[in-house]
């Protein structure tokens, strides 16, 4: 297709109703979702993500099984989850164990409900994948909620977390009731990540989360700093993403993931080069 013809392709697509929902989707979760990324990086829990897809893969199998709104069922077991790492972790960093014990059962536990819900193996890894495309108004609405909560909570709170996520010790240090804030921030976390599932995939969620976290830690010198470049990371990856994706015609999540990836990719190759130099 050549250059001039591009921006047109681009606005017939727009027309469409799918393509207008996947584009909303795209610019809620890259501007929201990289907070979450933020605090997985500062802290260094990352098997978090891959415990809560595990588990929200567990909650969409039982909302198929039951009937019930597979999202919420996610969202809400995923809530728990989030909230019971928190209270048992005197640090984040402590819950580690416990993330690794969550996963196999999590996944065993899902395949079993997904046999006893007659779903076929190749519908249940649908699961895992996702599709911006098919959002539909009321997960693209849950998604707003969840992100926008966040970032209010993480600006009420921007004090205490930065410490916490500094230094948990030093916050306890001084007075902060670094327990409670633990559960807050593991709840939120989860909650956000389960409610991406069906808009990213539970296998690409890091697109929206990990990749522009990392991007911004390569460029930012304070917390917050980094969580505003993350946020600006994040909504040009999508936006970028989704915008091949369509042009390519190819499945948005493996493009999402990619353009991400090559955003930080690219970030970290020019500071090497520039501090060598």
């Amino acid at each position: 297709m050549e250059s001039s013809a591009l921006m047109p392709a681009l606005f017939d697509l727009l027309c469409l109703a799918p393509v207008q929902r996947g584009f909303v989707a795209t610019i809620l979760t890259g501007i929201t979702l990289p907070i979450v990324g933020v605090a997985i990086v500062a802290l260094g829990i990352y098997p978090l993500r891959f415990t809560m897809m595990h588990v929200a893969l567990l909650g969409l199998a039982i909302g198929q099984l039951t009937g019930t709104a597979p999202t919420l069922v996610a969202v809400f077991l995923c809530a728990l989850t989030g909230a019971g790492l928190g209270a048992t972790a005197y640090r984040p960093q402590d819950a580690t164990s416990a993330m690794g014990f969550l996963m196999p059962m999590a996944i065993a536990l899902a395949f079993l409900v997904l046999a006893a819900a007659g779903v076929h193996a190749a519908d249940a890894f649908a699961l895992l994948w996702g599709s911006i495309l098919v959002a539909s108004w009321a997960e693209i609405a849950l998604v707003a909620v969840v992100g926008l909560g966040l970032l209010v909570l993480a600006i009420i709170f921007r004090q205490e977390l930065s410490l916490t996520l500094l230094d948990p010790e030093l916050a306890w240090t001084n007075g902060i009731e670094t327990r409670r804030l633990s559960i807050f921030l593991f709840t939120g976390l989860a909650v956000a990540m389960a409610a991406a599932v069906r808009l990213t995939g539970a296998l690409l969620v890091d697109a929206v989360t990990i990749l522009p976290a990392l991007t911004a830690r390569a460029l930012a010198t304070s917390l917050p700093q980094m969580a505003l470049l993350a946020m600006a990371a994040g909504l040009t990856g999508n936006l970028v993403g989704f915008a091949l994706a369509l042009l390519l015609d190819a499945p948005p999540g493996p493009i999402l993931v990619l353009t991400a990836g090559a955003l930080t990719l690219t970030t970290h190759t020019i500071l090497k080069l520039r501090r060598r130099s």
